[in-house]
């Protein structure tokens, strides 16, 4: 069910007030010369005025903007209208208007034009966010091209000393003598080798890739065979 429209007492109020200001405006500018049509115009480029100068005041507040040139603005218009209800109470001779009086409602005309021009144009631009230069923008990611990298040879671990006399020569290495490391380093080495080439390896070339005495290769390919 809809509810019963109320009528708001501010707004009665503001009516009300508003419809005297205008009256009261009217009243002064026709004694001040400006007759039919020209009377009801003024109050009504006050009142615009005034509205579009506190419009604006708002406006500028809420952008976290000075206001001092529409508050100037709102101030003329608002001594304009209170200067006329002011003089309609019996402060000024109706029927003898001065003639200061007079120069002020001729020339209101242009001091409002001027307001309104100057509020309706007094719009900043807003700044607009700077385009990121086409330097500063990172290359689309490529995909990287696909690298075949030989492995190399794992290092050959190093041999210790045979223990021997010193007055004794050298004796022919055993079997037994080889290091386990090593032997599984020739072992991989052969297993490559015959992988690549089909066929098993020999003496000479294991002591090349394993960079050993020739006799020690020999025990080596013999305990591979």
């Amino acid at each position: 069910m809809a509810r019963p429209h109320r009528l708001d007492p501010v707004l009665i109020q503001a009516v009300i007030a508003g419809a005297l200001s205008f009256a009261h405006l009217h009243d002064i500018a026709e004694a001040a010369g400006q007759h039919d049509w020209k009377a009801w115009a003024y109050p009504v480029s006050v009142d615009l005025l005034l509205v579009a100068a506190w419009r604006r005041m708002r406006t500028l507040r809420a952008a976290d903007r000075p206001a001092r040139a529409a508050w100037t603005w709102f101030v003329i218009a608002l001594t304009a209208s209170l200067g006329a209800n002011i003089a309609t109470a019996g402060l000024l001779d109706i029927n003898a208007v001065p003639t200061w009086l007079r120069i002020l409602v001729a020339g209101w005309p242009a001091l409002a034009f001027l307001g309104g021009t100057l509020l309706a144009h007094d719009h900043a631009p807003v700044p607009s966010a700077a385009p990121t230069p086409a330097a500063d923008i990172p290359p689309a990611a490529e995909p990287a091209p696909r690298v075949t990298v030989e492995r190399t040879p794992d290092p050959v671990p190093e041999l210790p000393a045979p223990a021997t006399p010193e007055a004794a020569p050298a004796p022919a290495a055993a079997p037994s003598q080889v290091p386990p490391a090593l032997l599984a380093h020739a072992r991989k080495v052969a297993d490559t080798h015959h992988a690549a080439t089909g066929s098993p390896i020999d003496a000479a070339t294991l002591r090349t890739r394993l960079g050993v005495p020739p006799a020690l290769a020999d025990v080596i390919a013999a305990q591979l065979t």
